[in-house]
């Protein structure tokens, strides 16, 4: 495996948390039409899939884990709550739920850039 590029990897994840809340306003907007089917993206971590990471190993005493005890990419889609009468699928509650993921991964996102970003201007001053 080569280096991991956070920031590239911060700003991908930027790009899809932006996606996955234009597909949730879309499907907010769309909650009394009829025959309307919610949508989703697919999950961040099938973009790590092809990447796992594996532990670094620096000193003989360290622990070794095989590749099934660090891998966490199994994921269960989750389907919509409920179908209406009139066929739409938008259930609001859920919606609102997905919104508050969104934000609470793009405020963790956020800060682990910030945090980064301070030890890169604390190495070059030092």
């Amino acid at each position: 495996m080569g280096p991991l590029y956070l920031f590239e990897l911060a700003s991908s994840q930027a790009r899809w948390l932006e996606l996955r809340q234009s597909t949730i306003a879309t499907n907010v907007a769309n909650a009394n039409t009829p025959g309307f089917r919610a949508r989703d993206v697919e999950p961040f971590n099938k973009v790590l899939d092809g990447t796992p990471v594996r532990l670094a190993m620096t000193s003989p005493s360290h622990m070794q884990l095989s590749a099934a005890e660090t891998d966490t990419r199994a994921t269960a889609k989750k389907d919509s709550w409920d179908v209406v009468h009139s066929g739409n699928s938008v259930s609001l509650e859920q919606e609102m739920i997905k919104g508050s993921d969104v934000n609470r991964d793009y405020s963790m996102n956020s800060a682990i850039v910030r945090s980064f970003h301070r030890m890169l201007l604390s190495s070059a001053k030092a």
